[in-house]
């Protein structure tokens, strides 16, 4: 394929992916947006009046990256493990495999799919938090870097989901037991440094940790991690999820067997 013919084959993935979550935007971006209202009455007004101010900044407005990334992972990773799996069980990805596409070029399109809701949910996350509190922007180019890196890197997971998944109940286990703990205790809520010693360590373990202070810098100017050393996380991670679903893939695993 050349690269017009390629771009021409992005565009339909990429298109199709987005319109399938635009359709039910009611399912796919509006419930986000009332949970994290509730989150902000809940946590940010009723429990952040007995915190007080975090690294000089009251608690909702602390809790707010933590909020947004939230729901910008978990978007990103749900769009890409349903869709691809949808695709799965109604054979349409066969259909994808036979024709003259690169497999990197369909990972490529999936992971579109997946990074368009994750920001379009961000972004709609973002003006409902505006009605609580102001959101200040130390750093334009870190916040929307973050924000794109992770979004990619939970597309790719989610693919990689998508692939070893073999009924519908197996696209929700890993949300339900490893990504919502993760992220829970990812410094959403909290500043790892009100944790002891002890579970300040542990909690260096959790990825999600790097990519919610690194964007909490990128808005508020404040973490928890050294900046360079929460890149080097995302993108360490991006490259090795990328390189295992795209091996799966050529392999046609979950696909072909």
């Amino acid at each position: 394929m050349n690269g017009r013919e390629q771009y021409v084959a992005f565009k339909a993935i990429l298109v199709k992916e987005v319109l399938r979550f635009t359709r039910i935007w009611i399912q796919t971006i509006l419930p986000p947006m009332i949970t994290t209202a509730l989150y902000f009455v809940i946590f940010g007004r009723l429990i952040g009046s007995q915190v007080g101010d975090v690294h000089g900044f009251r608690y909702m407005e602390y809790i707010v990256p933590g909020l947004i990334l939230m729901t910008v992972i978990t978007n990103s990773y749900a769009n890409v493990v349903s869709s691809f799996y949808s695709s799965k069980f109604q054979h349409n990805i066969e259909e994808m495999l036979v024709a003259p596409v690169p497999n990197y070029l369909i990972l490529i399109g999936f992971i579109g799919g997946g990074l368009a809701r994750g920001l379009a949910v961000g972004v709609a996350v973002t003006v409902v938090a505006l009605f609580f509190t102001p959101i200040p922007l130390h750093s334009l180019w870190v916040a929307c870097s973050v924000l794109v890196l992770t979004s990619v890197l939970f597309s790719l997971a989610g693919f990689i989901n998508g692939i070893y998944a073999k009924s519908f109940d197996d696209i929700s286990v890993i949300p339900t037991f490893v990504l919502t703990p993760l992220t829970y205790l990812g410094g959403v809520f909290y500043s790892v440094a009100m944790l002891p010693p002890f579970w300040q360590s542990v909690s260096l373990a959790n990825p999600i940790l790097y990519m919610v202070n690194a964007f909490r810098y990128g808005l508020l100017g404040v973490s928890d991690v050294n900046l360079a050393v929460a890149y080097a996380a995302i993108l360490g991670f991006i490259a090795g999820l990328f390189g295992v679903a795209l091996h799966l893939l050529n392999r046609g695993h979950g696909i072909r067997s």
